[in-house]
């Protein structure tokens, strides 16, 4: 679909905001994926359509973005890059409905209860017949294209992510590392990305 014909289908005036937070104001777009009715939406500060801005995609974590769950640093990457943005006066964070990477909250919470007994996060996704990751970025990269955005500076320790928005004809010039909210309750699951599932963290 070309980016001006899903901009017509995906935004009207009611579909985008000024939201005033804690890091400052962003404008916020919602978006509705028609392929499965999923609603995201892209949180921007200034001219996202000019130069390289700066992006993160986030991928929605009820227990860590709302709730402060030490089980995960979701919460503290999106409040880290929400502060960046900010800082730079220029990108946006595309916040995608993709809850438990992609297995949704009641899988999610199963794997949790597997996580309890002692299986790390990847071992507890296969236990209960689920992909260890099944999130997909091809609608992230629609909702830039359709803000008129190509070119980005990707905030992310996730090659994978990067590369499927290479796939999608995203042009990631730079990488920009977040190294946020590890603690002792999450060592095992910040171990897990590293080891076995390819994020580029520290040892």
């Amino acid at each position: 679909m070309e980016a001006a014909e899903f901009r017509r289908k995906q935004s009207s005036p009611e579909a985008d905001a000024v939201l005033p937070t804690a890091h400052g104001e962003f404008r916020i777009r919602a978006f509705r994926d028609p392929t499965d009715g999923k609603e995201h939406a892209l949180l921007y500060v200034g001219d996202i359509s000019e130069g390289t801005p700066m992006i993160r995609i986030h991928s929605e974590c009820l227990t860590g973005d709302a709730f402060g769950s030490l089980r995960c640093d979701c919460g503290p990457q999106l409040q880290s890059s929400m502060k960046a943005i900010q800082e730079r006066g220029h990108g946006a964070i595309a916040y995608m409905r993709q809850e438990g990477r992609g297995i949704g909250l009641y899988s999610k919470m199963q794997a949790y209860a597997l996580q309890d007994t002692g299986l790390d996060t990847l071992d507890a996704n296969l236990a209960l017949g689920l992909p260890g990751d099944a999130r997909k970025y091809d609608f992230a990269a629609e909702m830039l294209y359709s803000m008129g955005v190509s070119s980005i500076e990707l905030v992310t320790n996730n090659p994978d992510k990067r590369n499927q928005l290479l796939e999608q004809g995203i042009n990631v010039v730079n990488r920009v590392p977040i190294i946020v909210g590890q603690c002792a309750h999450n060592r095992s699951y910040m171990k897990t990305k590293s080891a076995r599932m390819g994020h580029l963290l520290p040892n």
